[in-house]
């Protein structure tokens, strides 16, 4: 039994899944070069909205022809783009693991009334993708930040299907691999594995999308932010900085910084390579103990950027209540913030293992994680007596 504070302390105990801790180097000098004050539809605003662009393209490794598009309102923004903007044409499949999949279920059926087939899996499982029929619209998430499992790969979406592919992959992006020839909508934000500013989305476009787009009206009106064709043809300036409404070009500037960042580690697969060491910490923590697990079932579908865990004790009698009290308690001491799991998730902790999590503060908290624990049983223990 841990009964004194472990001689270690993470440098940064910021693991919170979103906004995610900046980059290692981060400080506020690194953005001095942001055109503050200036317009985004001035040169200077327009070339650092390309580059941002261009920057991205080049370390996810997304195909010259494809469009990239920073857009208002985040990764949802991003996400209710792409769906009022592209769906209806065809049937619609809707996977949901997670709440934001969720949520775009209830977008989809209950606010644009789309009659879809809605396949389900509970928290810390995926749905079996060899059973979605891919000639539908298929909407899903890659990575889910809820619940802490992920698509494995891209094996079982065909090259020849017929419907479109909308990928809410905000969690997965430089931090997973994904198959964007699999891919015709891909969207994330910059608050994730790049530990950026929130607010501003990315939308990934495929040729087949820009097709579908220039090809298909929807039955419903579309708000002026989710626009991108005018007289059936796609605005293509969206896709190269012209954003649609006013970006913060502070925000931008971050963005940069942590893209260069990111470059400077190794790329995709440096950033791939510190997740995955990052998640592996908590994995063999688990493994090593019999009164924590992951949520996630199958090893080949658990998160390395959103890990989640649920405790397994058969003496905690209030699994939302003991949850709670540990991630406050490690709040106190000051080693781990904003790790409790999400409202809709099942009660345990959410512990955030992308890119800019250093590995040795991942390996500083378990420790603090088992202390905690154990003070909470015997804390448990005395009020029943």
């Amino acid at each position: 039994m841990v009964t004194t504070p472990p001689a270690t302390r993470p440098a940064n105990p910021r693991f919170s899944s979103g906004p995610c801790a900046k980059i290692p180097t981060f400080s506020l000098d690194q953005l001095s070069d942001a055109p503050l004050g200036r317009s985004h539809r001035a040169a200077i605003g327009k070339a650092k909205l390309a580059e941002a662009i261009e920057l991205t393209r080049e370390v996810l490794g997304i195909p010259e022809d494809y469009r990239i598009g920073i857009v208002p309102a985040s990764d949802t923004g991003a996400v209710e783009m792409a769906m009022w903007s592209l769906l209806g044409a065809r049937p619609a499949t809707m996977l949901a693991w997670e709440s934001f999949g969720a949520g775009w279920v209830t977008d989809v059926v209950k606010q644009l009334k789309i009659e879809a087939e809605i396949k389900t899996a509970e928290y810390g499982e995926i749905v079996d993708l060899k059973e979605v029929d891919f000639d539908t619209d298929v909407v899903f998430t890659w990575n889910g930040t809820t619940s802490g499992v992920r698509v494995p790969n891209g094996d079982a979406i065909p090259a020849d299907r017929a419907g479109l592919t909308i990928c809410d992959a905000t969690s997965a992006a430089f931090a997973q691999d994904l198959p964007w020839d699999k891919l015709d909508v891909a969207t994330f934000s910059w608050q994730k594995v790049m530990g950026g500013e929130a607010a501003h989305g990315m939308l990934v476009l495929s040729p087949r999308a820009v097709e579908r787009l220039e090809s298909y009206t929807p039955a419903w009106p579309l708000p002026k932010i989710f626009r991108m064709t005018k007289g059936g043809k796609l605005i293509e300036g969206i896709f190269k900085g012209e954003t649609i409404n006013t970006p913060s070009m502070l925000a931008v500037e971050d963005y940069l910084v942590a893209l260069k960042w990111g470059q400077s580690v190794g790329g995709l697969a440096g950033l791939m390579a510190r997740a995955d060491a990052n998640a592996k910490v908590l994995w063999d923590f688990c493994e090593g103990r019999d009164w924590i697990a992951n949520l996630a079932q199958d090893p080949a579908t658990r998160s390395n950027t959103s890990v989640c865990l649920k405790f397994t004790d058969g003496r905690i009698t209030d699994g939302a209540a003991f949850a709670k009290a540990v991630a406050k308690r490690l709040e106190a001491e000051g080693v781990a913030y904003d790790i409790g799991a999400y409202r809709d998730a099942p009660a345990g902790l959410r512990i955030w293992c992308g890119a800019t999590v250093e590995t040795s503060d991942l390996q500083a908290l378990m420790p603090w994680i088992e202390q905690a624990f154990e003070a909470e049983i015997d804390a448990q223990a005395a009020v029943a007596g």
